[in-house]
């Protein structure tokens, strides 16, 4: 085996381009601020081939599959996984903060307050679900392509799909065409990832540059609480979860390390979103439940996003001084199983549900989402890693209750990323 310089290895890299943002952003706080345009573009670069990869893996995936029966069966198990998962994480969210209350004793009108304006002027009147659900179907298939829009993209290959697998032999040119494309946009994504750890020192040193560490004191325990319960979710909720269904959550958080750390860097899950549908299948699940399950997941499976806004209510509640009653606390639960999902893929969701759900509660005045604006970009990491872990564990066990999961695949992966590790090490001696 030839071997690599530990400099070439993705994971160092990162690590790297993380540790040297945070400096810059410490040290030349005006330097960091002026980083913004190299995270944005390592991100837009990214982008740039989500919808066609999400569209070439569902279409292959359901017209390979040719069972529609099986595709629905596939879509309703993971929306049900979905929905138990992400009230799970709700719920640990709402008992964790009523537990530690980080925010008893803080003055409201003592703490640093940002503009929150622009999430809240509608966000407060709650989300418009006519709208939501209209907004699924695209009146025009170009646009929504354009536009990067995942609901839209997912919805209309969902039907390309669907068609494809109904013409049998005739549409097999077609698949065998789509096949091939699909090799030279992962090719593509390939060539971008290169550029992650650019991607990662420029998100990292903007954040520390714009918001500074400094920013953290007052709310440090709402983020010290989140990060736990986050923690908490990962090592029991969902191993109890992989151990259920026979694996191992330690096997499967070392083979997406990479990921992990660039979605670390870079503070959104969605920079590795091509990665990871590669990654699924490498592991054992099969092309057509990746399809459906992962871009799926990006917007209805967000179990970091549920255990940070279940928080964030209950923490806003305790600075303004109001106890919130059992009942209140279930109306906040069950107004954020519907509206968690509502805002999916809105740029600033997470204000938008948390504007909607205090104004169906009518108890914490709005302006306190002005106190989170600043912290927030501090929990965005934990959240969105927490995002992609759960999604690809949603994957795999909707694979494996499918028997559309190969065990010899996953074995041949594990080890094979246990050989590189080895190897790796001898490098670094």
């Amino acid at each position: 085996m030839k071997k690599k310089r530990i400099y070439k290895n993705l994971t160092f890299q990162v690590l790297t381009a993380i540790f040297i943002g945070v400096m810059v952003g410490l040290i030349w706080p005006e330097v960091g601020k002026e980083m913004k345009p190299v995270g944005d573009t390592f991100i837009s670069a990214v982008k740039m081939v989500i919808a066609p990869i999400i569209f070439l893996t569902i279409v292959l995936g359901i017209a390979k599959m040719g069972d529609m029966k099986k595709v629905g069966k596939v879509g309703g198990k993971a929306f049900i996984y979905f929905e138990v998962v992400t009230t799970l994480a709700l719920m640990i969210g709402l008992i964790v903060v009523n537990v530690i209350k980080p925010g008893a004793g803080l003055n409201f009108n003592e703490l640093e307050k940002g503009d929150v304006s622009q999430y809240t002027a509608n966000g407060g009147e709650g989300i418009n679900w006519i709208e939501f659900v209209t907004h699924i179907v695209p009146s025009n298939m170009v646009d929504a392509f354009a536009k990067g829009d995942i609901l839209q993209v997912l919805f209309f290959s969902i039907l390309f799909g669907v068609g494809l697998a109904a013409l049998g032999e005739k549409g097999k040119i077609v698949i065998e065409f789509l096949d091939k494309l699909s090799l030279v946009f992962f090719k593509i994504i390939g060539y971008v990832m290169k550029a992650a750890p650019l991607g990662a020192f420029g998100a990292m040193a903007y954040t520390i540059g714009h918001f500074g560490l400094a920013s953290l004191v007052p709310l440090g325990k709402l983020m010290i609480s989140v990060y736990v319960t986050m923690f908490l979710f990962i090592f029991v909720v969902l191993n109890i979860i992989c151990k259920m269904y026979g694996f191992s959550l330690w096997n499967y958080l070392k083979f997406i390390k990479d990921e992990i750390l660039i979605v670390l860097g870079t503070s959104s899950s969605e920079s590795v979103l091509p990665r990871m549908m590669d990654k699924m299948e490498r592991i054992g699940c099969s092309k057509s439940v990746v399809g459906l399950v992962i871009p799926t997941g990006y917007s209805f499976n967000l179990d970091g996003t549920s255990i940070y806004l279940s928080m964030a209510v209950v923490f806003l509640a305790q600075v303004f001084g109001v106890d919130l009653t059992i009942g209140q606390q279930v109306t906040i639960l069950l107004v954020l199983m519907l509206t968690s999902k509502g805002a999916a893929g809105v740029t600033g969701s997470g204000f938008i549900v948390l504007a909607s759900t205090l104004a169906a509660l009518q108890v914490i005045p709005l302006e306190g989402l002005a106190l989170l604006l600043g912290v927030d970009r501090f929990m965005s990491e934990g959240r969105a890693i927490v995002n992609l872990i759960g999604n690809g564990i949603a994957t795999m066990v909707v694979a494996k209750s499918e028997n559309e999961f190969d065990e010899n695949k996953a074995k041949k992966a594990i080890s094979e990323m246990k050989l590189m590790k080895q190897e790796q090490q001898k490098q670094a001696v």
